[in-house]
């Protein structure tokens, strides 16, 4: 385990980065720390999710970003602090609060399950990635994870969300999908972001109103002392 060393790296505009475009652009870059986010099948209603990226969708085109282009997040990223801070404030925290009320059968309750989760999360730290932090929700997932190659963070969270939702299954005797087809994926830009997100990740359960048992969080000390 931690085999990898623990250097924190953020993205780097000049550097390469991989851009692959599915139902969402996903982008990675060797090295960088990435955010990100799964949620099961049923924790966003149709009507919400519509009306959620018809709401996003009209945000960036008022700020003269296309949200067809995949770089739009990197067009937002260039924007002045008050804009980036709104996009927050209107968009980004209403997705995860709109995750954070229980939408589905949040299955992940069971600390069985949660934990199918939180165990796929560990095996591969210091080999495949460096894992840093994650909360298992009743709904959905965050992790903050940097993988050593541009192509590996798709194919590991295919690997993850494949591995759980056969296992999750068979515990619960069913079959179908478990997990959304695509997870949101950003590369962290800034020390602060990442302390954010850091924060945001420890956080969520109380925010969201769980009880203990009812999630799964992980941190790993950054110090080497």
């Amino acid at each position: 385990m931690d085999a990898m060393p623990l250097a924190i790296q953020f993205f780097d505009h000049e550097a390469q980065r991989l851009i692959v475009d599915r139902r969402l652009p996903h982008w990675s870059q060797a090295g960088t720390v990435s955010f990100i986010t799964w949620r099961t099948s049923d924790s966003m209603p149709i009507a919400v999710l519509e009306r959620w990226q018809s709401d996003r969708d009209r945000w960036l085109r008022e700020h003269g970003i296309d949200p067809e282009n995949p770089v739009w997040r990197t067009q937002l990223g260039q924007l002045d602090h008050s804009a980036t801070r709104q996009f927050l404030d209107t968009c980004w925290n209403r997705w995860h609060d709109e995750l954070d009320s229980g939408h589905g059968a949040c299955a992940l309750c069971a600390p069985d399950l949660a934990e199918i989760v939180a165990s796929s999360l560990h095996h591969f730290d210091g080999d495949r990635y460096l894992l840093l932090d994650f909360v298992v929700m009743p709904n959905h997932a965050h992790v903050l994870v940097v993988f050593p190659g541009e192509e590996s963070m798709l194919a590991q969270c295919e690997s993850w969300k494949r591995y759980t939702a056969t296992q999750i299954n068979r515990r619960l005797k069913r079959s179908g999908r478990f997990w959304q087809q695509d997870a949101f994926d950003h590369l962290v830009r800034s020390e602060a972001q990442f302390e954010y997100l850091r924060n945001y990740i420890a956080n969520n359960p109380a925010k969201a109103g769980l009880k203990a048992g009812e999630y799964v969080h992980y941190s790993k000390p950054l110090s080497s002392s």
